[in-house]
């Protein structure tokens, strides 16, 4: 049950964007939009043998603040199986390896899965936020340990 996670390429943007848009579906992204985001953060794929279960985000901590934000999203299909764990310590480890001292978090107030997901591993919500013209709202949590 070993996940292998590789960087997105220009051929794999539109599998990660897939994942994104079924996960996420009130924030909805274009190729194009994943394209531009694959130059600021580090977007990475989850595959368990050919299968892809899931897709993840590492927001880098800015020069002046350690924060890093860390966002796994695992299939319906594949969820319970130990992947999103395997998943959350490859996030956790690339973001501390830039420098992170505080993980941060984001998830989708109706994505009920990835919110007791976050809080069983140790995710502390501290803020929500509305986007513009939306009536579902994110939650941002930290990792309890970092602070």
């Amino acid at each position: 049950m070993a996940l292998r996670v590789v960087s997105v390429g220009i051929d794999t943007l539109a599998d990660w964007q897939t994942i994104h848009n079924l996960i996420i579906p009130t924030s909805p992204l274009s190729v194009r939009d994943v394209a531009e985001r694959s130059g600021r953060y580090r977007l990475t794929l989850g595959y368990h043998d050919a299968c892809l279960v899931g897709n993840a985000t590492v927001r880098p901590p800015a020069h002046d603040v350690p924060i890093a934000t860390v966002i796994v999203r695992i299939l319906p299909e594949f969820r319970r199986r130990g992947f999103g764990s395997q998943y959350l310590e490859w996030v956790l480890s690339d973001a501390r390896s830039l420098g992170a001292r505080r993980i941060e978090t984001h998830v989708l107030a109706s994505n009920a899965d990835g919110l007791s997901f976050a809080q069983h591993r140790g995710f502390v919500e501290f803020n929500r936020y509305l986007l513009d013209g939306h009536s579902i709202s994110f939650i941002e949590l930290c990792l309890a340990e970092e602070g």
